[in-house]
C-alpha cells in the first residue's frame, strides 16, 4: 500500500475517534459544571483545557469559562483540539485516500463535514451537538465496518482508531479524577463511554471510583477500555507485518503499546488509582511515541501529526 494512503487511513481513524471522544468528555464535564453547585467551575474548566492540551489554561490572565471551553474544544474549526477541526481533518484525509474508500464511507464523512461550513454545526447547542458528533462518528465507523475489505487499509484505520481511543479514554478518566472524586462523577463518566449498563452487569450495580476506573482501564471485554484498545492496536500491527520476528520486536510501536498494556494489567489496581492523572499522562505519552514509531516505519518521508502536548 502507498504510504500516502496508509497515512490517510490511519488519521481518518484517529480524527473520527477524536471528535467522538471529545464530545463524550465535554458531555460529562458540562453536565457536572451545570448540575453540581459544589464544583468550582473555573478550576474544572482550567483542568479540562489542560488535559485536552490547551497550554495556556493556567495563565493568570487567561479568562476561563464554559463558553471558552466550548469554543476551543467544540465549535472553533481553527483550533486543532476542537470537534469541528477533527471532522474537517478527517474529511481532508478521506479526500487524499478517496480511491480506496467505498462511496458510502466517503459520503458519510463528507456529509458530516459539510455541516461545519454550512453553519449547521455552529447552530447546535449542547448537549445536542455532543449527541450529533457521537452519532455521526458511529455512522462513519459503522459504514467502514460494513463496507471495507479487511486489508492493509482497514488495519491502518482500526490502528488509528484504537490508539486514539486509548489516549482519549485516559483523558476522560483523568478529567473525572480531577473534577470530582464523587461516585456520581464516575457514573457520568461511565455513561459518556457508553459503559454504564455493561459496568452494572459486570459489578452487580455497585458503583465506586475504584471499580469504575478498573472497568474503563482494564476490562478485556469492553471495547472502549484502555486495555482492549491497546490489545486491538497490537493485533493490527501484527497483521501489518509480513512475518513476525522470532525474537524481540522489530516494530517499535508494537513494543511500546505492548509494554504499556502489560504494565497496566500486571500492576496492582491500588497503585494505578492512587494517582490516576499521572498514570494517564504516561499513557498519553506512550500513545504519542507509538504514533511517531508508526509514522517512521510505514509513512516514509512523513512527519507524525500532533494535536496536543501532554499536560504537566
Amino acid at each position: 500500500m502507498l504510504s500516502r494512503i496508509a497515512e490517510s487511513m490511519f488519521w481518518i481513524g484517529r480524527y473520527v475517534e477524536r471528535a467522538e471522544d471529545t464530545a463524550r468528555i465535554l458531555d460529562v464535564q458540562t453536565q457536572l459544571i451545570l448540575e453540581d453547585a459544589t464544583i468550582d467551575a473555573d478550576a474544572t474548566c482550567r483542568a479540562l483545557l489542560s488535559i485536552m492540551g490547551i497550554e495556556d489554561a493556567y495563565e493568570p490572565d487567561f479568562e476561563v469559562g464554559l463558553d471558552l471551553v466550548l469554543d476551543r474544544l467544540c465549535y472553533n474549526p481553527d483550533h486543532s483540539s476542537s470537534i469541528a477541526a477533527s471532522l474537517a481533518a478527517a474529511r481532508e484525509s478521506a479526500r487524499r485516500a478517496r480511491e480506496t474508500l467505498s462511496v458510502t464511507m466517503w459520503e458519510a464523512i463528507n456529509t458530516t463535514y459539510r455541516a461545519i461550513p454550512s453553519g449547521q454545526f455552529a447552530a447546535l447547542r449542547s448537549p445536542v451537538v455532543f449527541n450529533w458528533a457521537r452519532e455521526r462518528a458511529a455512522l462513519i465507523n459503522g459504514t467502514a465496518d460494513a463496507t471495507m475489505v479487511r486489508d492493509e487499509g482497514w488495519h491502518f484505520l482500526v490502528l488509528g482508531r484504537c490508539v486514539e481511543r486509548a489516549d482519549m479514554t485516559s483523558r476522560l478518566i483523568a478529567s473525572s479524577a480531577l473534577a470530582s472524586g464523587s461516585d456520581s462523577g464516575w457514573t457520568s463518566t461511565l455513561r459518556a463511554c457508553g459503559a454504564h449498563e455493561a459496568f452494572l452487569r459486570t459489578y452487580r450495580g455497585l458503583e465506586t471510583e475504584r471499580r469504575s476506573a478498573e472497568f474503563l482501564l482494564l476490562d478485556r471485554l469492553f471495547p472502549r477500555s484502555v486495555v482492549f484498545s491497546l490489545n486491538r492496536a497490537e493485533q493490527c500491527l501484527i497483521n501489518l507485518e509480513a512475518a513476525g520476528a522470532r525474537a524481540g520486536f522489530q516494530n517499535e510501536a508494537e513494543r511500546l503499546l505492548g509494554r504499556m498494556r502489560a504494565e497496566l494489567e500486571y500492576r496492582s489496581l491500588s497503585e494505578l488509582v492512587a494517582d490516576l492523572p499521572t498514570e494517564m499522562e504516561r499513557l498519553q505519552r506512550t500513545c504519542a511515541m507509538a504514533t511517531d514509531a508508526v509514522t517512521r516505519r510505514y509513512f516514509s518521508g512523513a512527519e507524525a501529526k500532533t494535536w496536543t502536548e501532554v499536560s504537566h
